[in-house]
């Protein structure tokens, strides 16, 4: 089934320091995004960047991609600011080296009967192309959020398609920002009774990762038992 003819999507892309980046990745981006969804509202927030990275964005973007910039370098932030800040029916978001319009095609067969569409690394369907090490440090989170919150949801980062009428009444109550404020929103919504589903996914890095996954480690193990001690009471009839 597909969305009704008057339901409007919204990209989030957040971007820090991507200006060598930016004239391969947004036009692409733009491209997918387009092909499957021409009337899109694609937002580009730009959070922090020394290196000319809004700049870059205008440059490359074309029309109909709307630049928000913010002083602090901060994915979360910059997350919430474009969840807030979007128009569309539901809201997507992708990262400006990991988008699929596959997945776009996926949303329009789920939205239906969805709330929240999850491109998950570990569904059976799913293609997983990064390397062993990075393929068994999603298995080690997908472990922790079982083991600390109960949940069923099998990946939390990555490519995520949200509606907005039933995310927006979260957006205010979620208090992680950097890379796990998306866990925290899913983590609320699904305790919320919110309907998730989950679609396979090719995931194919575009480049080597910019960041040391073992130095996030201790932070994200900090932020998973602040976002538990926050869930703790139950929730709210």
């Amino acid at each position: 089934m597909l969305p009704a003819p008057t339901s409007r999507v919204s990209v989030v892309v957040p971007v820090h320091n991507e200006a060598a980046f930016i004239p391969h990745g947004l036009p692409g981006l733009v491209r997918a995004t387009r092909t499957v969804y021409p009337e899109a509202e694609i937002l580009v927030v730009e959070n922090g960047s020394t290196d000319g990275t809004a700049a870059a964005v205008r440059a490359a973007a074309g029309n109909g991609v709307s630049l928000v910039q913010l002083a602090e370098a901060d994915y979360g932030t910059a997350m919430y600011r474009g969840m807030t800040d979007a128009t569309g029916d539901w809201i997507v978001t992708f990262d400006i080296d990991y988008f699929a319009e596959d997945f776009l095609r996926r949303l329009e067969d789920t939205s239906a009967e969805a709330d929240i569409v999850i491109a998950s690394k570990r569904d059976p369907g799913s293609d997983d192309r990064r390397s062993a090490f990075r393929r068994l440090a999603t298995l080690g989170f997908n472990l922790l959020l079982r083991t600390l919150f109960g949940s069923r949801v099998s990946d939390t980062h990555g490519i995520k398609a949200f509606r907005a009428a039933a995310t927006r009444p979260h957006l205010d109550l979620v208090h992680s920002r950097k890379d796990l404020f998306d866990t925290e929103l899913i983590l609320r919504m699904e305790r919320a009774g919110a309907r998730i589903v989950e679609v396979p996914v090719t995931v194919e890095e575009l480049r080597p990762a910019r960041s040391s996954l073992l130095r996030r480690v201790p932070r994200t193990l900090r932020g998973l038992w602040s976002i538990r001690r926050l869930l703790a009471s139950p929730p709210e009839p």
